[in-house]
C-alpha cells in the first residue's frame, strides 16, 4: 500500500480514538520541553559539561545549541499542536541520546530522576508520534472546518 494512504488511515484512526485528556497530556509534554529548553539556555555550561562526559565529545558543542533550540521551538509546537509529528521527530534523537548515552552513566537507580524523566518523555513522544496532536490543536484547526473544531 501507499505510505500516504497508510498515514491517512492511522491519522483517521487516531482522531476517532483520541480522548480529550490526551490533549492535556500533549500540552503538558510540550510545556515541559519548553521549560527544559529555557533551562538549557540559561545554563549552557551545565549542558555542555553533561555532554562532555558522554561518549561523543567531538559533537557536543553543536549538540548543545541543537538541544536548546529544539526543546524551545519543539516544545512550543507540541504544546500548541502545530506540526506536532515534525516537532516530535526533531525531539526523538535528543531523547534517545539522553536515555541511552547521557543519563545511564549515572546508573539505573531511583535517585537518577533525569534518566526516568527522559524515559517517560521518550515514551510520550513515541505515543504522540503515533496518535498525533489531537482534537485541541492547531493542526486540527487548520485541517478541519470551523464548525467541527469544538466537537
Amino acid at each position: 500500500m501507499n505510505l500516504t494512504q497508510d498515514m491517512h488511515r492511522i491519522e483517521h484512526w487516531a482522531d476517532t480514538h483520541h480522548p480529550i485528556w490526551i490533549d492535556f497530556l500533549r500540552i503538558a509534554l510540550g510545556l515541559f520541553l519548553l521549560v527544559k529548553g529555557i533551562m538549557f539556555i540559561q545554563d549552557t555550561a551545565a549542558l555542555h559539561s553533561m555532554m562532555m562526559k558522554s561518549q561523543f565529545r567531538w559533537v557536543s558543542f553543536g549538540l548543545v545549541h541543537y538541544v536548546a533550540f529544539a526543546h524551545l521551538v519543539g516544545g512550543l509546537f507540541i504544546a500548541l499542536g502545530l506540526l506536532t509529528r515534525v516537532a516530535i521527530l526533531f525531539q526523538l534523537p535528543i531523547l534517545i541520546g539522553a536515555v541511552f548515552f547521557i543519563n545511564p552513566q549515572h546508573g539505573f537507580y531511583s535517585e537518577n530522576t533525569e534518566l526516568w524523566s527522559s524515559i517517560i518523555v521518550l515514551a510520550l513522544l513515541v505515543f504522540f508520534l503515533i496518535f498525533g496532536s489531537g482534537r485541541f490543536s492547531l493542526d486540527r484547526k487548520m485541517r478541519k472546518p470551523k464548525k467541527d473544531w469544538l466537537y
